[in-house]
Formats: structure tokens, sequence, C-alpha cells
């Protein structure tokens, strides 16, 4: 089996048992939206089909605009089309942090080299959304109440277990998220001895919201992150 095919084994195979707390839903593009199935599988049949080894890169956990939208974390459709060369008709959706992710892409030297030697994930491989008043579903992160957290933690175990079992490196993982992403991904580290080192980086929403006017620092910073782990 090559990258591609254990990776689109893993997201076709994605199931929570767990109870959720009240008002919270999980989202599951791939059993939610049938026609995000194959445009996942051309992304990583057109970019994984090997059997190279990979570093792992997580992010908190799918958004409805990115991997919500095309099953491929980071990536809106708009991304999708212009940079990935994979058009999405019926629907278009722009999420902030793919363009940062995108850019970053691009400073590495593009997408056959990046993604190459990356492999993007997220400490919770399936999404959550709340309802807020009036019915309107906003994105949820895992680590957003303490019964989240408790519901989702053997989920988040299993899941990167079996990732695991994959050519990903265990030197190193660069987690999106300097805050509580963090604090919890490396307490779960220090138990579970997933990798020898976790690298925390900006997460590319809070840098497009809050520090959109530095942001070729943060590529830097994300670049200067990968060079000093190859």
């Amino acid at each position: 089996m090559t990258f591609a095919d254990q990776i689109i084994q893993f997201n076709l195979g994605l199931h929570f048992e767990g109870v959720l707390p009240a008002g919270i839903r999980m989202m599951n593009p791939f059993r939610e939206n049938p026609e995000i199935v194959p445009i996942m599988q051309q992304f990583y049949k057109k970019f994984y089909d090997d059997k190279q080894p990979r570093q792992l890169i997580l992010g908190i956990n799918p958004g409805r605009l990115g991997a919500g939208a095309t099953g491929v974390p980071f990536t809106d459709t708009k991304r999708m089309a212009e940079k990935c060369g994979i058009d999405i008709p019926g629907f278009k959706t722009h999420e902030p942090s793919s363009v940062f992710i995108y850019d970053v892409i691009d400073a590495y030297g593009g997408l056959k080299k990046f993604y190459k030697q990356f492999y993007i994930g997220s400490v919770c491989p399936l999404g959550f959304t709340a309802l807020k008043a009036g019915g309107k579903e906003v994105n949820y992160n895992y680590y957003d109440s303490a019964a989240l957290i408790k519901a989702a933690d053997k989920f988040i175990i299993a899941s990167l277990r079996q990732q695991l079992k994959w050519n990903i490196s265990r030197e190193v993982c660069y987690l999106m998220g300097t805050g509580k992403n963090a604090v919890f991904f490396q307490a779960l580290n220090a138990r579970e001895k997933f990798f020898k080192e976790v690298v925390p980086l900006e997460h590319p929403r809070f840098v497009m919201q809050y520090k959109s006017k530095t942001k070729e620092d943060y590529i830097d910073k994300y670049l200067a992150a990968f060079t000093a782990h190859h």
C-alpha cells in the first residue's frame, strides 16, 4: 500500500463511537458529503502515491470550510482548484488558514516538494460544530470544553496510533496552535511517547486573524522550524 492508500483507507474508516456533550455535533465529511470522497482520493493519489517517509504536521480538528469541504486539512475549494489542480464543481469555500498554509508551501518550494516531505493531519481527525442561538452551526474545537476533551480522548489516541503505523517520522511533530492545542498535545505526548519532540507553531487562523500584517514573519518561522529538524 502507498501512503495515499493508507490515508484514504484511514479517512473512509473514521468513525466516532463516544458520547458527545449536549449541543455538540460530530462532523464527518466523508460520511456526510459523498462528493468529497473522490476529491480527497484524487488529492492523495496525486501527491502521496509512494512509500516515502513523511514528517507529521498536526492541526486541531477539521473545520467546515477546509477539510469539511474538501476532505483535506487546510485546503479549501479555492486552493484545491488553483493550486492542486483539482476542481470542485458546485460550491466554493474560502478559508484564511488555507491561504496561509499554501503561502508556506510556496515559500518552501511548492506542492510536490512540500507534500513529499510532510503530511498534514489533525490532533482530532474529525471536526465538531456547535449550534448558536438562531440555529447557526459554528466550528467547535475538541478542547473547547473539558467534557468534549474527555469524550474525544480515546478516539484521538487510537487515531494517532493508527497513523503512526505508516511511514511517519517519530523524531518530531509540528503542531499548529501554541495555546490550548499545544498544552493538550504536549501532555498527551508525554504520556503516550508518540514523538521525541513536539514543535508548536502559531496556528494559521491566529496568524491570519490577528497578525496578517506580519504574516511573512510567521511563514519564515515555519520554514525555520522545518529546516532545523530536517
